[in-house]
């Protein structure tokens, strides 16, 4: 999907005035999920066996690394995703950034590289988006997409971790994930698998390895039409995980399942969210194994994520059977959807302190 065009005005096809002089001059009706530059990002740098210290803030562009860097020989690395919204009033909200430290401490343990503090982390994500404000959508038009990156920068020949890693955060301006922004068609994947089951794995961390595995099955699926895949649990084939980048909830009644975090499945932010709400609203939550089964059985089917937000699915097809769910502005999932943007952009009362405030 390419970048929105730049307009030499507010972007709606209107005059600039002294109100809106603080927006880039993009269109932000043309917002898609594309990469679009932005004035800064931050950068920090650590030894290994030392700490994060200060980080700056510099021009958004390349970065210089030697062939022999951890992360491009050894897949040493993470990331993670969060958003910074507008509000109606003009003020700009993160989403509970202490949970992106608090993920992002949890793989680095795993990878074996150090990570920054949590106060590090969430002061790192105000500086970013203070410094390209500017690129924050207008209310309702989208979001600043955040992307912090830990790797093994440092340069090794032999399998180690690196002797120095960066902590890296860029961001830019997004609308809708899917491009066809509504219900979506899954597919089920029975034959590859995105991580393997139990503990042992790192299915249940944002490792920079988790990903690109997924782009056979996803680019088979988008290219017969489907919006993405399920993938299936690797020890039995008989439960469905997690879409390639989203969880997955089904609804039955007053009942709601979505898979247990068992060490394969990503703890989402979003998913952790949405189970409160849901409970909060009446509904029964279970985090338990969701056959597929139970799944095709399902009144309603529902994906999470930082990136689709909560997103209704239409139809999934396993083994060359479609079955439908229902969809439409009176389901569950867009009662959700409507729940969660209203706190993240200031529209309903934040009673559980999820948000903060940047600016």
């Amino acid at each position: 999907m390419a970048p929105p065009s730049i307009l030499g005005n507010n972007g709606d096809g209107s005059n600039s005035s002294a109100a809106d002089e603080n927006y880039a001059d993009i269109n932000w009706d043309e917002l898609g999920f594309s990469l679009v530059p932005t004035d800064y990002m931050y950068v920090m740098k650590c030894a290994n066996g030392e700490k994060f210290s200060q980080g700056t803030l510099i021009p958004f562009g390349n970065i210089e690394l030697s062939p022999s860097a951890g992360i491009l020989n050894y897949g040493q690395g993470l990331f993670e995703g969060l958003k910074a919204y507008r509000t109606e009033n003009g003020h700009i909200l993160l989403f509970r950034p202490e949970e992106n430290s608090k993920r992002m401490k949890t793989g680095a343990d795993r990878m074996c590289m150090p990570s920054p503090s949590i106060e590090q982390f969430v002061n790192a994500v105000k500086e970013i988006v203070i410094a390209n404000k500017r690129w924050v959508p207008p209310h309702g038009k989208g979001s600043l997409y955040i992307r912090p990156l830990l790797m093994g920068t440092g340069a090794l020949l032999g399998l180690a971790p690196a002797p120095e890693y960066t902590f890296i955060i860029y961001c830019s301006p997004v609308g809708s994930y899917h491009k066809d922004k509504g219900p979506l068609n899954f597919k089920v994947e029975d034959k590859l698998y995105r991580a393997i089951s139990g503990t042992g794995g790192t299915g249940g961390i944002k490792s920079v390895t988790n990903y690109a595995p997924v782009y056979s099955a996803t680019t088979e699926a988008k290219a017969n039409g489907f919006s993405d895949v399920l993938f299936l649990d690797a020890a039995t084939g008989k439960h469905i995980e997690e879409a390639s980048s989203s969880n997955v909830f089904v609804v039955k009644g007053n009942a709601i399942c979505t898979p247990a975090i068992d060490g394969t499945i990503l703890p989402g932010i979003t998913r952790k969210t949405i189970i409160d709400i849901a409970t909060d609203l009446g509904y029964e939550v279970m985090e338990r194994a969701v056959s597929v089964e139970e799944m095709l059985d399902a009144d309603e089917v529902f994906c999470t994520g930082t990136a689709v937000v909560v997103n209704s699915v239409a139809s999934i097809t396993f083994q060359k059977t479609r079955t439908q769910y229902k969809t439409g502005p009176e389901t569950l999932s867009q009662k959700l959807r409507k729940t969660l943007l209203g706190i993240q952009t200031g529209c309903i009362d934040d009673t559980k302190g999820w948000t903060v405030l940047v600016d």
